[in-house]
């Protein structure tokens, strides 16, 4: 797996992506952005799945949705086998999706978080690690519904 984010939105978060890609590279992180690239519409499913996609293929080591809720694209990330997305708006969920859940994506709403708000939750979801701990068995009993429901389909 390389260490790159994968990263991508709707017209409605094209702003936000860009300050956050921009905050991303500051830091020396490589981004590969899957778009969009303009404010014109779009469809937010096509590039939550190509982010997602990306994650559960190894391709990028983590990946960063937006969308005017974040709603949107956490739940079209989420259809992914092997991907567990969330949405953050505070810093408390951050934390939390990584250190309790594990998740690879996180997702942001520009409608929801300012672009100062929105870096910090950026780091310190990157800053944060899966604990493990009494939250393990959790994360694989989520793997092992996913797992259920793939075979089935």
């Amino acid at each position: 797996m390389n260490g790159s984010i994968a990263l991508g939105c709707d017209e409605a978060a094209f702003q936000l992506k860009e300050k956050i890609r921009a905050h991303l590279e500051s830091k020396g992180l490589k981004v590969d952005d899957f778009g969009v690239y303009s404010t014109d519409p779009s469809l937010y499913p096509d590039i939550a799945e190509k982010v997602a996609r990306s994650v559960a293929d190894g391709k990028n080591a983590q990946g960063i949705l937006m969308c005017g809720t974040g709603i949107g694209v956490t739940i079209t990330a989420n259809k992914v086998p092997g991907v567990r997305a969330a949405v953050c708006h505070d810093v408390y969920s951050a934390q939390r999706a990584r250190k309790s859940n594990d998740c690879q994506i996180m997702a942001l709403g520009a409608r929801v978080v300012g672009e100062e708000l929105a870096k910090t939750l950026v780091d310190t979801w990157l800053e944060s690690s899966f604990e493990g701990g009494k939250s393990a068995a959790k994360v694989e009993r989520i793997k092992e519904i996913e797992g259920h429901y793939v075979k089935a389909s």
